[in-house]
């Protein structure tokens, strides 16, 4: 079988370096040494062989329909709800709140600076104690 692993998952974005300081506070990637703002390409880089980088390139024009792919963030410590109040707090808009109304089970979509859409789930701890 031939494997074909994802190298980067790339972004197109009106200011590359805003959406990549946006997405390196979400993931905890490290922006690329040799990039700095202005460039037309950043990339984020994991830190972890084999997972993929997120690469943020430059394009004249502004999002305008919804994502057909998005990443679903689900944070490592703390909780869903801190982390959606963290994102918005960082730029990030809520766009639908699927949350039931337990509070317990569902996620939050958000759009970052730039619109491209994410998801927040519940945190590992939260799926643990529940």
């Amino acid at each position: 079988m031939f494997v074909n692993p994802v190298r980067h998952i790339t972004f197109d974005a009106l200011d590359p370096w805003q959406v990549a300081r946006f997405w390196s506070e979400v993931t905890g990637y490290r922006i690329h040494p040799d990039d700095v703002e202005g460039d037309e390409a950043i990339l984020l880089e994991s830190g972890q062989p084999g997972v993929p980088g997120l690469l943020f390139v430059q394009v004249p024009d502004a999002k305008s329909v919804k994502n057909r792919v998005h990443l679903d963030i689900q944070p490592p410590t703390g909780t869903r709800d801190e982390t959606v109040e963290r994102l918005v707090g960082l730029g990030a808009k809520i766009v639908d709140d699927r949350r039931a109304q337990d509070g317990v089970l569902g996620w939050v979509v958000l759009a970052d600076p730039e619109g491209n859409e994410l998801c927040i789930e519940r945190s590992a701890g939260e799926r643990a104690a529940s």
